[in-house]
């Protein structure tokens, strides 16, 4: 079974398998956070690429939150799996309430992060959507959406490890998609690193900020 280190190891693995099929020099990545970020950030550091951040969150089932029954993501998107709606009887006003919850923290997470910068312009450009992993792939598929919404040209989403079901989606909605592993049978993202900590918002900001560094950088040289 395949396990990577941690996040920054799988970011370098994704990188490598990212790089032979990049073609466009237009290209943006954009992390999923917060898990997604340290992958994402090796990822445009390798492949000397535009760090961003895609805004999503998981609508986790009440009482079984890591169970996404759907997402939200920047520009009002919303994604619901009608399957695992349907199949444990979740009612249209537990969805309503989870999804105002995870918009009150959308907006947080736009404020502590992007600090009055505004969301990146994605019309006509290349995005890769980098997130650590995709168990039902909710919040790729809705950060998928957006930037569709927001005019990406094309649109690659990536990630580490993913299930067959979630890497089938990403294939269909997304123009490609790469990982490093589609392991079957997958019993979450989780069990698939040594070191699957919890990303925290200072680490968020601080990638944040030595991606842009590094990009200034470049300009000047």
């Amino acid at each position: 079974m395949i396990c990577f280190p941690d996040r920054e190891a799988a970011g370098r693995q994704l990188a490598a398998v990212l790089k032979p099929r990049l073609t466009r020099p237009d290209a943006l990545v954009l992390a999923l956070p917060r898990g997604g970020v340290p992958v994402a950030f090796e990822v445009a550091r390798l492949l000397h690429l535009p760090l961003d951040l895609m805004l999503v969150r998981k609508l986790g089932v009440p009482g079984h939150e890591e169970l996404a029954m759907g997402a939200i993501a920047d520009g009002g998107v919303e994604v619901i799996n009608e399957d695992i709606v349907r199949s444990l009887s979740i009612g249209d006003h537990t969805i309503a309430a989870v999804a105002a919850r995870e918009r009150a923290e959308l907006d947080r997470r736009s404020r502590v992060y992007r600090q009055g910068r505004p969301a990146p312009e994605l019309k006509n450009r290349t995005v890769i959507l980098v997130d650590d992993g995709c168990a039902t792939g909710a919040t790729m598929e809705a950060a998928i959406q957006a930037s569709r919404r927001r005019g990406a040209a094309w649109i690659i989403a990536a990630a580490p490890v993913a299930s067959d079901s979630a890497f089938a989606m990403m294939g269909r909605l997304a123009d490609e998609a790469v990982c490093v592993a589609v392991p079957e049978p997958f019993y979450g993202v989780g069990r698939f690193y040594t070191d699957f900590g919890q990303t925290q918002d200072s680490e968020v900001m601080s990638l944040l900020a030595r991606a842009a560094e590094t990009k200034r950088q470049s300009h000047v040289s």
